[in-house]
C-alpha cells in the first residue's frame, strides 16, 4: 500500500494511492498518517479496505494536487552518515567501523515538492538523495533477526545539507542537518510487502538535468535490518520515527570543482518503487 498526505501545508489529510495512481481519501478510517495509523494492526487493516471504494480526490498527484511529506507528526529524524563506501571516500573519510548516527530537527520537514529555502548566509547548501525508514512497531534493543517486524515502509529523502555549517562551524553535524525545510519526504510511504528487496534498490539525484547520483542500495555498507537494530540500542523507538539511510556518491562536496546550490535551481531525485521528489532551490539572501 501507497499512503500518502495530501493537501495545503498544515492540513493534509490520509489518503492512499489506487492502482490508477489516483488519490483515494483514508479520513474515514484514520485521522492522519501518523503515529497510530503505522502500527502493524493499523496497517492490516487499512490493506484490508476495497481501495476502489474509497472517494477519489480530485485533482493529479504532484502536479495539481500538493502532497504533504508522507508521514505526519514525527518523533525523531534520525539519519545514518557515510553508509555508503564510495561517498565516505569522496568526502574524504574513512568507513566508520560502525554507523554515524546525527540528526535532522522535524522542523526540516515539508513536502516532497516544496520549495528548499536556502538558509541566509549559506555558502554550500547540497543535496543528498537517501533512503528513508519509517517505523511501524516501536522497541529497544531491537534483534537485528527481528528488525523488520518493525518497519512499515520506506520512502524517499532529499538530506538537504549545509556543508560549512556541518564541517566548518564546530560542533556536530546536526548544525548543517536541520535548517528549515532540509528534509523533505515522500512522496508516498510504501509498506515493506510491496519492497520485494530494499538491498536492491536504484536510487538517483539531478539538478537542472543533470544527473550527479546514480546509485544503488546494494552497496550501502550497513543494511537495514541493522541500522534498526543499532539505532535501538541508544534511543527507543516509536511508530512513525524515520531512519535516513544515507546517500551515495554524486554529491556537490564532492565534485571537482565543487558544486553547491545557489538558488533557482530545479532538483529532481527518486528511488525505485517509492516516487520522485521535484524541488525548486529559493536563496532566501
Amino acid at each position: 500500500m501507497k499512503f500518502v498526505r495530501y493537501g495545503p501545508r498544515g492540513q493534509e489529510k490520509p489518503g492512499c494511492l489506487d492502482a490508477q495512481g489516483r488519490v483515494r481519501d483514508l479520513s474515514a478510517y484514520v485521522p492522519d498518517i501518523t503515529a497510530a495509523a503505522l502500527l502493524p494492526a493499523s496497517i492490516a487493516r487499512l490493506q484490508a479496505l476495497d481501495i476502489d471504494s474509497l472517494p477519489i480526490v480530485h485533482g493529479t498527484p504532484q502536479h495539481d494536487l500538493r502532497l504533504g511529506p508522507c508521514v505526519g507528526q514525527v518523533g525523531k529524524f534520525i539519519c545514518i552518515g557515510l553508509n555508503y563506501a564510495d561517498h565516505a571516500a569522496e568526502s574524504g573519510l574513512a568507513v566508520p567501523p560502525e554507523p554515524v548516527i546525527f540528526n535532522k530537527w522535524t522542523s526540516a520537514i515539508v513536502g516532497p515538492d516544496d520549495d528548499i529555502l536556502i538558509p541566509r548566509g549559506s555558502v554550500k547548501t547540497d543535496w543528498e538523495v537517501e533512503l528513508g525508514i519509517v517505523i511501524g512497531q516501536g522497541g529497544a534493543y531491537i534483534e537485528e533477526s527481528d528488525a523488520m517486524a518493525h518497519v512499515a515502509g520506506f520512502c524517499v529523502i532529499n538530506d538537504v545539507s549545509e556543508r560549512s555549517y556541518q564541517i566548518e562551524r564546530a560542533g556536530t553535524w546536526d548544525k548543517g542537518k536541520g535548517c528549515d525545510t532540509f528534509g523533505p519526504i515522500g512522496p508516498w510511504l510504501v509498506t515493506r510487502d510491496e519492497i520485494a528487496d530494499h538491498d536492491n534498490l536504484r536510487l538517483w539525484l539531478e539538478v537542472d538535468g543533470h544527473r550527479y547520483q546514480d546509485g544503488s542500495t546494494a552497496t550501502m555498507v550497513f543494511k537495514v535490518p541493522h541500522l534498526v537494530a543499532y539505532c535501538s540500542q541508544f534511543m527507543s523507538l516509536q511508530p512513525g520515527d524515520i531512519i535516513s539511510t544515507g546517500t551515495p556518491p554524486g554529491v556537490g562536496m564532492g565534485q571537482k570543482p565543487q558544486r553547491y546550490l545557489a538558488g533557482g535551481e530545479t532538483m529532481r531525485l527518486g528511488i525505485d518503487g517509492l516516487g520522485v521528489q521535484t524541488q525548486r532551490v529559493v536563496n532566501q539572501g
